[in-house]
């Protein structure tokens, strides 16, 4: 690839999502990179938007085309004042907007088929363009080691086509992060065989590299790469001889090494006669990328005999005249398969509408393409990708419905008729989120006209708009830095399409929100659009889908990956149904003495930043300006003592009155964090310490580690010194400094005492000596904490005595550079100790801040999906039509399956099974008696309630006192639960949700749906 040698500076804070995708060097390789685009339709608008926002160093469109109707259902940078100006010049402005650090550039007057101009460039993308041209174009770029990639859109369908030359260096085939495990044990043989601890499977594969570090009694093999034979999946040999190495005693780590690979590609001239393998979209549809093909290469023998022009829409001769011709390549390629006509022909009926959906899926798809064609990073198509959505084709539609009307929906009117787009118009939808796929979601809904005709667009987001959102949020530019995302997205949206009709909110989800998203709101909406990033507000919002009978459209992504999910009322499973198992947490004893991952370490540092920066200043502030603090703290009796000696040394023992001082206080925390705590824990468990079983402590995961010593000339050491300074000075309100002549002149100066090992220390072993010590915080022998409580309040001064002083807790911000400075210099200095490989800032942030990597090519193409499905929602098709997908642009790899019905519960009533789902609810009219609600069970299931609950709140059972029973069997239910819970129902309220439990005749239990009594 031609890269330029100097490499550009990367705007870390603009970029700070997208570089956990494709890293450092990857992001520098984009930003040396010249893209051309050819064609700025709705497909082209999507990828030039993908690339400039990726950073690549420039993009160049080609497209004197002018604009018409039918691009503005899918061009989103293209309006009614447009039409007829060029597409590429009415659209330059607005695409250069998206990224200050990419020049966007027109170049529609210039030839293509030049190779002068097209030497210029190191990718080359063609949008929808005729066959001759692409065939030009593309053999100029792969005899000139130029990335050719070819897309289209027609209706329903579109390909993607790649040609990175002969000899194309790929660097990551997957995006997945090297594999690390800790050794065991390694044999002395040929080959040798090493073995993994059983806590984590190595995840290797035949021929993989590794590198082995730290390896303690085969010294020779530390640092050195070699090939792997996998033997299972805790154990593989590595091309080596170690038969006359010393023994392996302990320690020691295994890294994968990712290795480049080769690859080779044909031309398009020879891949359309020869497509070979095709990259399968949907296991469903195993053989409709031939046909495709072939129905491709038709449309455009089609179009090459009428000067380029298109099938008319609904006609129904010209479709016939594509099905002839795909027919006669199918034979003039030896194949005796028939072609399913209903595919070719609905290519041809519906070819001249470019849609939005599909606009947006495949913009991911090929401007994924275009991103690793600059920088070597993932996994190429080879060669032929083909999509089609044919499900949301209605059929028997006339050439009259089809017949475009002079409006920006002509692309859809043109696929699904008049009526149809008038029913998206009068859709009322809710879209929860505003950030990346609320964004793209906003736009998609704005040119596919959702709500523009009579509905009504809701939005919420209680987030506001950062730096680091512009990468991918394209809605937002930088003068939107601090404003509230729904409001800024749905103004935003009404710029792209006038006749929108949105809403914004600038509120939660939850059950704190009911109030403003009331039991009206959600009767009036049509369905339920999710673009959220945590589970929790996910399942809320899935809990409320369920019960007002709303369609829910669920997508997510990480990185290149990207899933969604659709959910129909009675008819799928809802969201909530399954569930990934949960986060495993890290053990309490591993954190403390015996961390053997990086991610111990981090959190470690994020631990001790929350204690030493925020929480012991938050106690100061209480104690110096609660009356009630110390009756408060009676009442945390295992961390009263510990909390009250905080306060102790942060008023009068360590209290600073100058910078000098915080620069003491962060070098004596260096001393003790990382040396003196570190030998505390090797005086009580000596390197050589065997257990009672015989084992010696330190083996498995148990690493003995090793104090270290403070060096000034340590960038690492000075780096914590620094941040830890700096921070306590931020407490106290000290000026402070980052300059190193400072810290040099003070450290000079600074006495830190030697270190003395304590006798009688308890260091926990186990988590459950771990949560025993927290009640341990006697010491000196003393057993009476409140005595030594006591004492160490009289030491403190009155809060009287220092009025005015109150301290600035400093709440953990991952995107600011001076947190991370200290929590990634710390994690590394214990990293140090443990011998366990250091991360730098980046990888430090992502894991630290629990950071989702996040790439607008992954949201665009999980949004085109989605409106694929919401169309599929309003057009009510059956459960086999609807699609969940899963998508990994790195592999690359597409899978799509049918959504699982909802698990179904069998009751047995006196009338007969019932058969019944999470859908389903028992609906009693107006507020009802506690008697005759009993007895509407009685009457109509022949059941006895044994127990009614609302929320955690049991208003009636079999077992409670009979006189309350008496009392409340006359009450309204609106009364028995204010009567319970203490809290009134709600006037504007309509219902009330109980739960029931019954049994029958031979008193077996019954189990049923939740009852809703309707009360308005």
């Amino acid at each position: 690839m031609d890269i330029d040698e100097e490499k550009p500076t990367i705007d870390e804070g603009l970029y700070s999502r997208q570089l956990y995708v494709m890293g450092r060097e990857g992001q520098a390789r984009m930003a040396s990179s010249d893209v051309l685009i050819v064609g700025v339709n709705g497909l082209g608008a999507e990828i030039a938007k993908n690339v400039i926002l990726a950073g690549v160093k420039s993009v160049t469109l080609h497209d004197p085309t002018p604009t018409t109707w039918l691009d503005l259902g899918a061009q989103f940078y293209l309006t009614n004042a447009d039409l007829g100006v060029p597409r590429a010049a009415a659209c330059l402005t607005k695409l250069a907007e998206l990224n200050p650090y990419v020049r966007v550039s027109d170049a529609s007057s210039s030839n293509l088929t030049d190779p002068n101009f097209l030497s210029k460039f190191q990718c080359v993308v063609m949008v929808n363009a005729p066959m001759d041209l692409q065939l030009q174009v593309n053999e100029y770029c792969h005899a000139n080691n130029k990335q050719f990639i070819a897309t289209e859109v027609a209706g329903v369908f579109g390909s993607v086509f790649s040609d990175f030359g002969t000899n194309f260096l790929v660097n990551d085939i997957n995006g997945e992060p090297p594999s690390q495990c800790i050794i065991a044990s390694i044999t002395q043989a040929n080959p040798a065989l090493v073995s993994v601890l059983d806590d984590t499977r190595h995840n290797l594969s035949d021929g993989d590299v590794v590198r082995l570090d730290g390896v303690n009694g085969m010294p020779q093999l530390s640092g050195q790469t070699f090939t792997v034979t996998v033997k299972d999946s805790y154990s593989f040999e590595i091309d080596a001889d170690t038969t006359g190495a010393g023994p392996y005693t302990t320690g020691g780590y295994m890294l994968q090494v990712k290795m480049p690979v080769s690859l080779s590609f044909d031309s398009l001239a020879k891949s359309l006669e020869y497509p070979g393998e095709f990259l399968l979209s949907d296991f469903a549809k195993f053989d409709r990328p031939g046909v495709l093909h072939t129905a491709f290469k038709a449309l455009h023998a089609f179009k090459a005999a009428r000067g380029g022009a298109l099938p008319i829409p609904g006609d129904a001769a010209a479709a016939d005249e594509v099905l002839r011709l795909a027919k006669e390549i199918n034979t003039a390629a030896g194949s005796t398969e028939e072609l399913p006509e209903e595919v070719v022909r609905s290519l041809s009926l519906t070819a001249a509408g470019v849609i939005n959906p599909l606009c947006a899926f495949f913009g991911g798809v090929a401007g994924q393409e275009v991103l690793k064609a600059c920088t070597g990073k993932f996994m190429p198509i080879k060669q032929w990708f083909y999509f089609d959505a044919l499900e949301i084709v209605p059929p028997n539609l006339t050439p009259e419905l089809v017949t475009p009307l002079g409006c920006r929906y002509d692309s859809q009117i043109v696929i699904f008729g008049k009526d149809f787009q008038t029913k998206l118009g009068q859709l009322n939808y809710f879209l929860v989120g505003a950030g990346a796929i609320g964004c793209e979601m906003l736009k998609n809904w704005a040119m596919m006209g959702i709500g523009a005709q009579g509905g009504k667009v809701h939005v919420t987001d209680m987030d506001t708009i950062e730096k680091s959102n512009l990468s991918r949020q394209f809605l937002f530019r930088s003068s939107d830095i601090g404003s509230a995302k729904s409001v800024a997205g749905a103004a935003a949206a009404r710029r792209l399409n006038p006749e929108l009709d949105v809403i914004a909110y600038e509120s939660r989800v939850g059950s704190d929100t009911e109030a403003l998203f009331t039991d009206q709101f959600y009767e009036s909406l049509d369905g339920v659009t999710n673009a959220l990033d945590n589970v929790d507000a996910r399942l809320y919002m899935d809990q409320r889908c369920l019960f007002y009978q709303k369609p829910l459209l669920e997508s997510g992504t990480l990185g290149t990956k990207g899933n969604t999910q659709v959910v129909v009322p009675h008819l799928t499973e809802n969201y909530g149904a399954t569930r990934d198992p949960p986060e495993k947490s890290i053990p309490v004893c591993t954190l403390k003495n015996f961390p053997h991952q990086i991610e111990h370490t981090l959190q470690w540092a994020r631990d001790l930043f929350e204690g030493v920066f925020k929480q012991v200043p938050e106690d100061v502030n209480k104690y110096l300006t609660d009356p009630n603090f110390m009756t408060q703290l009676q009442q945390q009796q295992n961390t009263k003592l510990d909390t009250l000696k905080k306060v102790r040394e942060s008023l009068v023992t360590t209290r600073p009155n100058s910078f000098y001082d915080c620069i003491t206080f962060a070098r004596l925390g260096f001393q003790e964090s990382f040396h003196n705590s570190i030998a505390q824990l090797l005086h009580n468990f000596p390197v050589d310490q065997i257990t009672s079983t015989g084992t010696p402590f330190w083996s498995g995961s148990k690493r003995p580690p090793q104090p270290l010593n403070f060096d000034e000339t340590d960038a690492t050491h000075m780096a914590y010194v620094k941040a830890s300074a700096n921070l306590r000075a931020t407490n106290y309100g000290i000026e402070g400094s980052w300059e190193d002549g400072v810290f040099l002149e003070a450290l000079k100066n600074i006495s830190v005492p030697a270190f003395v090992p304590k006798e009688g220390v308890k260091i926990a072993v186990t988590t459950e000596e771990a949560e025993a010590d927290k009640a341990g915080n006697a010491e000196d022998g003393l057993l009476d904490v409140d005595a030594q409580c006591d004492a160490v309040v009289s030491q403190l001064p009155s809060p009287d005595s220092l009025q005015g002083l109150v301290l600035t807790p400093v709440e953990f911000d991952k995107d600011i550079d001076e947190h991370m400075e200290f929590v990634t210099a710390c994690s590394n200095l214990r990293a140090r100790n443990y011998k366990i490989p250091e991360a730098d800032m980046l990888r430090s942030r992502l894991i630290a801040g629990k950071i989702i990597p996040a790439i607008a090519t992954t949201t665009a193409l999980v949004t085109g999906l989605v409106c694929i499905e919401l169309i599929k929602v309003v057009q009510g098709k059956p459960l086999e039509a609807y699609k969940n997908g899963f998508v990994n642009l790195a592999i690359p790899m597409f899978a799509f399956s049918e959504p699982s019905e909802p698990a179904k519960t069998v009751s047995k009533l006196s009338k007969g099974d019932w058969k019944w789902t999470a859908w389903d609810k028992i609906d009693v009219k107006g507020d009802l008696t506690l008697s005759q609600l009993i007895d509407f069970f009685q009457d109509e299931y022949g059941l006895e309630v044994t127990m009614l609950s609302y929320g955690v709140s049991i208003l009636y059972s079999f077992f409670q006192n009979k006189k309350k029973t008496k009392e409340r069997m006359p009450m309204p239910m609106t009364k028995v639960v204010e009567t319970v819970t203490g809290n009134p129902i709600n006037s504007n309220q309509k219902y009330v949700i109980f739960e029931v439990m019954c049994s029958d005749e031979e008193g077996e239990d019954v189990d049923l749906p939740s009852v809703r009594m309707i009360l308005q």
